[in-house]
């Protein structure tokens, strides 16, 4: 999937280019049949919370990774970057990280990969510093707590990302963060994690703690400065209008699931999930009269099939056969879905 994604991308955006080093290029990000257990204190599992996950990310590509809350789009970043809470662990499955599987290193080691290789943007941009220490300060143990090198140069490159953000560089240097707004803090935030040019940078919810139109700035910013690095993007966000605006390629999660996979554009013109369509019609759209009635999706929010399909309790189409785990298939160019119903409407 991940390769045809690739493939279709470079087609679209660089008809005619006949440089095709792109072609062979590796993902930045692959994850195989990965799943997240709930143990109990015993150390035995209780529940699966993330099930067979599959994805791949490429160089230059930002992936969207859509769905509710509760739908296990942050556990699986936090997979990635070896953090999960002690009672969770990963029982099955490979993350990959330039070639390089995770799961086995040490804490030691993934320390010299958090920040430096693979960069974090926080949802709550209040978590990004500590608030009675100077963000310059901070900056410039960032940067020396992996490369050895003097403060003063360390200075110069935090003050040259402050600026590359868009932020008064020697201002914001000098500032606690407590004296900045949500919007400057996320900037700043961004600059943190671009400031190591890392391979994959993973947006969790980037601007749920902002008003929509910073929001909207940072993604614009995130989106520029990825072009300049040709770095790859995962981002997260249950708005699906952030992920149909900007990524490239998107996933849909319900219940630990991916349900939907594919080219951005191919979900969004011929959803072929229930959930996904469903998802897509209840997006508020701007009208010259109010509709007498919205669309919701039916039945309790975070309601989970314990079996088979994870949607299957709320989903309008559901059958017998939903009670078990349905196979990802194509459903169109470079688009592939989980559902038993698909080709049966």
């Amino acid at each position: 999937m991940a390769t045809a994604i690739k493939l279709a991308k470079q087609l679209k955006t660089n008809r005619g280019n006949k440089d095709t080093a792109l072609f062979h290029s590796s993902p930045v990000l692959e994850i195989k049949n990965l799943s997240i257990s709930l143990r109990n204190r015993n150390g035995q599992e209780e529940s699966t919370l993330v099930k067979k996950l599959n994805l791949s990310i490429w160089p230059g590509e930002m992936l969207g990774l859509a769905g509710e809350s509760g739908s296990g789009k942050s556990l699986t970043a936090s997979a990635i970057l070896g953090l999960l809470p002690k009672a969770l662990k990963v029982s099955e499955g490979q993350i990959a990280f330039q070639g390089r599987e995770l799961i086995s290193l040490s804490e030691k080691e993934m320390v010299h990969l958090r920040g430096k290789e693979i960069a974090y943007i926080f949802q709550n941009y209040q978590g990004s510093f500590t608030p009675f220490i100077k963000v310059g300060k901070q900056l410039v143990e960032a940067i020396r707590s992996h490369d050895n090198i003097s403060k003063i140069e360390a200075k110069k490159r935090a003050l040259i990302w402050l600026e590359r953000v868009k932020l008064p560089a020697e201002r914001i240097f000098a500032s606690y963060p407590y004296r900045l707004s949500g919007g400057q803090l996320q900037r700043a935030s961004l600059a943190a994690a671009l400031m190591f040019e890392p391979a994959l940078i993973i947006a969790d919810e980037p601007t749920t703690a902002l008003d929509v139109l910073t929001g909207e700035k940072i993604l614009d910013l995130l989106a520029d400065l990825q072009k300049d690095l040709n770095c790859a993007v995962l981002l997260i966000s249950h708005d699906l209008k952030h992920v149909l605006k900007r990524s490239d390629s998107m996933a849909v999660m319900y219940g630990g699931q991916i349900v939907e996979k594919g080219l951005t554009e191919s979900l969004r013109e011929n959803p072929r999930h229930p959930y996904t369509k469903l998802l897509l019609r209840a997006r508020p759209v701007l009208r010259h009269t109010v509709p007498e009635k919205f669309t919701t999706i039916p039945g309790e929010p975070g309601l989970i099939a314990k079996q088979g399909c994870s949607f299957a309790l709320r989903c309008p189409k559901s059958f017998a056969q939903c009670s078990i785990v349905p196979a990802m298939q194509p459903a169109g160019d470079f688009h592939w879905t989980a559902c038993h119903a698909t080709g049966k409407e």
